[in-house]
């Protein structure tokens, strides 16, 4: 009888720790920067709010950009998180972005096309989501590249209440 007991709560233990292990990460809610932990880049345009819905496999954003001269746009983009291409329109400026859940958590890729000093251009950002759930934080590392050159680091934001 003991032996029983013992194989079935090893067991239950097992299943708990793969169970636990194979959760994703939590980033829903609405996150707003902590510039002073942030590596901000040189580019003018600052994420400096992320509003996050995942549901299954969808992924819902609405992004907030700071130009450098206190206004802030908005974005939002709905796309799923299986890798797949989706298109949409920024303020005349296509983009394309794709996400998927990775080992370390979640990872995006997108391209918008910019008006450069030279005409038009590929902005390119690859992201990696990691969640903090006892401090209520995410941080976002991010290289981006353009014409001019590679520039990455890594934006934390904390949950707003």
């Amino acid at each position: 009888m003991k032996k029983t007991t013992l194989m079935v709560t090893l067991l239950a233990f097992a299943i708990a720790s793969f169970t636990a292990s194979g959760q994703k990460a939590d980033f829903n809610g609405s996150w707003k920067l902590d510039a002073s932990k942030s590596t901000l880049p040189q580019f003018p345009v600052i994420l400096v709010r992320i509003d996050v819905t995942i549901k299954g496999d969808s992924l819902f954003t609405e992004r907030f950009y700071d130009t450098g001269d206190g206004q802030v746009y908005p974005f939002t983009e709905n796309i799923t998180l299986d890798n797949k291409e989706y298109l949409i329109t920024i303020y005349d400026m296509p983009r394309k972005t794709k996400a998927a859940w990775s080992e370390s958590g979640l990872s995006l890729e997108s391209s918008i096309v910019i008006n450069g000093n030279s005409g038009p251009e590929d902005f390119i950002s690859k992201e990696t989501w990691n969640a903090d759930a006892a401090n209520k934080t995410i941080s976002i590392n991010f290289k981006n590249s353009t014409s001019a050159g590679e520039e990455s680091g890594v934006f934390f934001f904390n949950k707003a209440e």
